[in-house]
């Protein structure tokens, strides 16, 4: 019987340590005091960016940290702790959490795991600050027009004088 249980402790700790390595970002948060009412806002708002949430127990997570080398991320699991995972985007969950933890101080931003980075709260909150997607193309694509626009300028007032001379 005990050996049946850490085989299947085995399994979840090497499942997890798939998700650590196979998710773009994994953020560790606290959720202690929140409402299943409130946990459940923040799940649905996740599930429609592609994102999971989930709470797992802290000694699978620190295994899971240890066992898959990311320095660091295990020390955070001590409480309870509800881990995010995010296989398609990096700055849309961070974004979510932190917008959610503004908004509800008992949810505290732990640590994560950015394209297999340990990083802290503050480079989470960093994440979470950069614009869109969509900004920063617009961004890119202003930048690229400016030397155009500069040139037309130029040649329009070149033409403007020649045509008064």
């Amino acid at each position: 019987m005990e050996k049946k249980i850490i085989l299947k402790k085995q399994d979840e700790v090497k499942a997890l340590v798939e998700k650590y390595q196979n998710s773009k970002v994994v953020i560790a948060f606290d959720y202690q005091g929140l409402t299943v009412e409130e946990l459940s806002k923040l799940r649905i708002s996740l599930r429609e960016k592609d994102c999971d949430c989930k709470v797992y127990k802290n000694n699978i997570a620190k295994r899971a940290a240890e066992t898959g080398n990311f320095e660091g991320f295990g020390d955070i699991f001590s409480g309870p702790k509800a881990i995010l995972f995010s296989n398609s985007e990096i700055v849309e969950p961070a974004k979510i959490l932190n917008d959610f933890a503004k908004a509800h101080d008992k949810v505290k931003i732990g640590a994560g795991i950015v394209e297999g980075v340990v990083v802290g709260p503050e480079k989470i909150t960093e994440l979470a600050n950069l614009p869109s997607y969509e900004t920063l193309l617009t961004m890119l694509a202003g930048g690229m027009l400016q030397p155009l626009r500069d040139i037309a300028v130029g040649l329009n007032m070149l033409s403007e004088k020649m045509a008064d001379a």
